[in-house]
Formats: structure tokens, sequence, C-alpha cells
């Protein structure tokens, strides 16, 4: 298996050390930045299979950097690290797109284990693509391929969990989405955050595709959600 590499972020000196030479006894090869800007310029420089991103950073805080990392490099993973205990802090972390969000202090176990368990769900599902790639929303073209949604000649670039959550909806059309599956689909577990991440990017579609009057997404109180579309005779 080829040695993975890790971005790691983080501005505390003991932290980032320990964390750094951890990882590498456990055969990852690990790039330590200890600030969002150089952060930046290493993902300009070269790929990486996961960024581990702390939130209190001085200058731009780790919020910042996940939603330059979600406009520049939309297919990068990355998990935070922070010492926030507050609900809206964690909600906020997988709305911009977190895989997980590890509270300090932690185990260092704890967070291997999260970081291989998010990698081997990226590989085992990377390889994975639906048969249909594009699909008719009334009056809207999605395609999954490019992450596009296309309205006549406006055409809109999704995020990768955006195209997701499209894309189960779409294969469930006209029928019901069940919203504890979905999460685990798009997540790889189910839990009260992710969650509540999942009814933000509902909320996100929603709008997008609000330009079409027989377009809809209902809501199935405690079941789940169907994207209603006309059908065609």
């Amino acid at each position: 298996m080829d040695q993975h590499n890790i971005l790691l972020v983080e501005d505390d000196l003991n932290l980032g050390f320990l964390l750094m030479e951890f990882l590498e006894l456990e055969g990852m090869k690990v790039t330590w930045r200890k600030d969002a800007q150089s952060a930046i310029q290493e993902l300009q420089k070269q790929d990486y299979d996961l960024g581990v991103l702390d939130i209190t950073m001085p200058g731009m805080d780790g919020f910042s950097l996940a939603k330059h990392i979600r406009n520049k490099h939309p297919q990068f993973p990355f998990l935070f690290l922070t010492a926030r205990l507050l609900k809206e802090d964690k909600l906020k972390g997988y709305q911009l797109g977190a895989e997980d969000y590890l509270t300090k202090p932690f185990d260092e176990e704890e967070l291997l284990c999260k970081i291989k368990v998010i990698l081997r769900r990226r590989e085992e599902g990377a390889p994975i693509q639906p048969a249909e790639q594009q699909f008719e929303i009334g009056r809207y073209l999605f395609d999954y391929s490019r992450q596009e949604i296309k309205l006549d000649t406006e055409v809109r670039r999704l995020t990768e969990k955006e195209s997701e959550v499209l894309l189960l909806l779409c294969q469930h059309r006209n029928r019901i989405l069940k919203r504890d599956l979905a999460v685990r689909r798009i997540y790889g577990k189910d839990d009260y955050f992710l969650g509540r991440s999942f009814d933000v990017f509902i909320s996100r579609l929603r709008k997008i595709l609000n330009k079409d009057p027989d377009v809809s997404i209902e809501n199935v109180f405690k079941v789940g959600f169907i994207l209603n579309v006309p059908v065609l005779n």
C-alpha cells in the first residue's frame, strides 16, 4: 500500500510535534504547518490524502481554511481538531465539509482510528461510479460526473457533498429516500450532528432547484425526503 500523505495544520508546537511523530511512526508521511496560509501554499504544491486541521489558530482560523479547501480543492477530505465544545461549532464543521471532528484533549489512537476510517472509506468508494451520470430534474440537468447542475444556459458547480446528496435524491426520485440510510451513505455513519449537516445540504438543494415550480424536495416527517419531479409521458 502506498504511504498516505497527511497535511497537519496545528499552531500548538508541542501538540503538532507529538502528532507528527506519532503518525509517522504509524507509517504515514506528515507535512506539518503551523498556520492556514502556509497550509494553503502546501495544497497548491502537491496532493494530500487527508488534512487534519486545528480550528483556533492566529490569523485565518480552521473554519476559514475549510471554506478555502471546499472552494479550491472540493475532493480533499479533512477533519477538525478543536478545544471548542459548542454544538454550533461541531455542526458548522460538518457543514463546511469535515469528515469528522475530534475535541481536545483526545487520545492519539482515537485520531489514528478516525484517519484510517476516512482513508479506507474514500479508497473503497473512489472507484464506484453510478451507472447513470446525468439526470433530468424538471427543467434542470444534473451532471454527477462534473458536479454541475444546468438550467437553460446557467451552469452551477456543486460541492462534492451537494452532488452526492442530489445523486441519492435522483436515484430515489418520486419515492422516499430514508434519512438515516442517506446519512450513512454520505458520511459512513449516522449521528445527530451529521444528520443536521445532511439537512443543511437538503436546504441548499431546495434553493438551487427553486426556479422550477414543478420540482420540490418534500420532507416526510421522521422518515426522509422525496425529490418530486415531473413524470414524462
